[in-house]
C-alpha cells in the first residue's frame, strides 16, 4: 500500500498520505483521521464487511447509502458526498464500489484497533456484534467480536491472561508487567455465571471496574498483540493480515508504558505489517524524530542506541527484534482543520528549523513548550 487520496468527504477537503512502514497521523480532536482509516479499511476489506454486515442481518439492498450507514454509524451515510474522490494505489472509488459481493471467502486485510475499544469491554468481559447500538462504528464492533471470539478460541481456554509464556517477547512481557500491571496477574474468573477479567495483585482479585483507566485502556490493545504476534489460530488468522490500524495507542498510559507499546509497533513492523498510528502524544513523534536522526549514523553505531532508547538489555532476542530495522521508514502527517474543511501536511522531516509551523510544532504536539521556551527566554 502506497498512496491513499480522498478528497470531499465529510469534513475533509483534501487529505492524501504516502504509506511507509510506520506512518503517523497527528492533528486535532474531530479532524478526520478516524475517518480517513476508516475509509481505507472500507475500501480495503469492502468484500469482507459486507459479508459480515449481511451475516448480522444487515439489510443493504445492494444500496452504498445503507452500507455507509451501517459501516460509519447510523445516520451517517451523507458524508459520501457527489463530489467525494477516494483514490487507493491509482485505482478511483465510487459509491457503487463499497457494496463488494457476498463472498464468504472473503479474507480481512487490515486488522483496525479503534480509539474507543474501552467500549468493547462490559464489566471484565468482551461485548458480541449485536450488543452495541446501530450509531456504533463497524470497526469497533468487529474488533470487539473478534477479541470476544479469540478470547473464548484462540487463547485456548486458558485461565490467566497475562502473562503468558507463549505470547510476547521477554522484555516486552517485562516492560507490560512492570508499567502497566505492576506486578499484577490477570485471569478469567467466573462470576454469576459469566466469565470476566480480574487483578490478582498483592492477595486481591480486583474487578475490572476497579482497574486504573490505563490498564482497562490497555488490554483490547494487549489482546490484539497477541493474536498479531502470537501463534497462528483459527480466530485470528494473522498471516492474511497486511496493515495494522493503532488509533490513539496511549490512551490513559503512563509515558513508559507508551514506550513499551512502541516496542511492540516496531516488532509488529518487523514481522512485515505496514502499521499507521494515530495519536496526540508528542511520544511517538519524538521516536520517529529519533529513529530518522539514528538511521543517518546507523552505519558507525548500529542498533545500539535504539537499545537504549528503550532500555533494552544487549541479549540475542533484542538483537533479533531490531535487526534490519534501519530498512524501515517512517512518515508523519498532519491533519488540521482551514475553517471547516481538513487538509494533511507532511511533516515527516519534524525539523525544529523548519519555517513551516506545521513541521517545526509538530502539527501542534510541541507548540506549547516551544511557547513556553519563548516566554522564559524573555524572563
Amino acid at each position: 500500500m502506497k498512496q491513499f487520496t480522498i478528497k470531499n468527504f465529510g469534513p475533509i477537503d483534501h487529505v492524501s498520505v504516502d504509506f511507509a512502514d510506520l506512518t503517523l497521523l497527528v492533528g486535532p480532536q474531530a479532524s478526520g483521521k478516524s475517518l480517513f482509516l476508516q475509509l481505507l479499511k472500507l475500501i480495503i476489506d469492502k468484500e469482507h464487511i459486507v459479508y459480515t454486515l449481511d451475516k448480522y442481518s444487515y439489510i443493504l439492498d445492494k444500496n452504498p447509502r445503507r452500507v455507509l450507514d451501517a459501516y460509519f454509524g447510523e445516520g451517517t451515510a451523507s458524508i459520501w458526498k457527489k463530489e467525494t474522490s477516494a483514490e487507493l494505489d491509482g485505482t478511483r472509488y465510487t459509491a457503487s464500489h463499497l457494496l463488494g459481493p457476498l463472498n464468504e471467502n472473503a479474507v480481512e486485510k487490515l486488522f483496525y484497533i479503534p480509539a474507543q475499544r474501552i467500549l468493547s469491554m462490559n464489566d471484565g468481559r468482551l461485548k458480541n456484534f449485536m450488543e452495541f447500538e446501530p450509531t456504533t462504528p463497524y470497526v469497533l464492533r468487529y474488533f470487539s467480536e473478534l477479541l470476544r471470539l479469540y478470547m473464548q478460541r484462540g487463547l485456548g481456554a486458558k485461565e490467566t491472561i497475562f502473562p503468558i509464556q507463549t505470547r510476547l517477547k521477554a522484555s516486552l512481557k517485562k516492560a507490560f508487567k512492570e508499567n502497566v500491571f505492576h506486578e499484577g496477574t490477570i485471569v478469567m474468573d467466573d462470576h454469576n455465571g459469566q466469565k470476566q477479567m480480574r487483578m490478582h495483585i498483592e492477595g486481591m482479585s480486583l474487578p475490572f471496574m476497579t482497574w486504573s483507566a490505563g490498564q482497562k485502556e490497555f488490554m483490547p490493545l494487549l489482546l490484539s498483540f497477541y493474536s498479531l504476534l502470537g501463534p497462528e489460530s483459527k480466530i485470528v488468522k494473522k498471516s492474511q493480515y497486511k496493515y495494522v490500524v493503532i488509533e490513539e495507542p496511549e490512551m490513559g498510559l503512563h509515558p513508559q508504558a507508551i514506550l513499551s507499546v512502541l516496542l511492540q509497533v516496531i516488532e509488529l513492523m518487523q514481522e512485515g505489517f505496514q502499521v499507521i498510528v494515530s495519536t496526540h502524544s508528542t511520544q511517538p513523534l519524538e521516536f520517529a524524530w529519533a529513529f530518522n536522526l539514528l538511521k543517518e549514523h546507523s552505519e558507525q553505531y548500529g542498533f545500539k542506541p535504539l537499545m537504549e532508547l528503550f532500555n533494552l538489555d544487549d541479549t540475542p532476542q533484542n538483537r533479533k527484534l531490531l535487526d534490519g530495522i534501519w530498512k524501515k521508514r517512517i512518515n508523519t502527517y498532519y491533519f488540521t482543520q482551514k475553517g471547516n474543511k481538513v487538509q494533511s501536511t507532511d511533516i515527516s522531516t519534524l525539523d525544529a528549523g523548519s519555517e513551516n509551523p506545521a513541521i517545526c510544532e509538530w502539527g501542534g504536539l510541541s507548540q506549547f513548550a516551544g511557547r513556553t521556551s519563548g516566554i522564559l527566554k524573555l524572563q
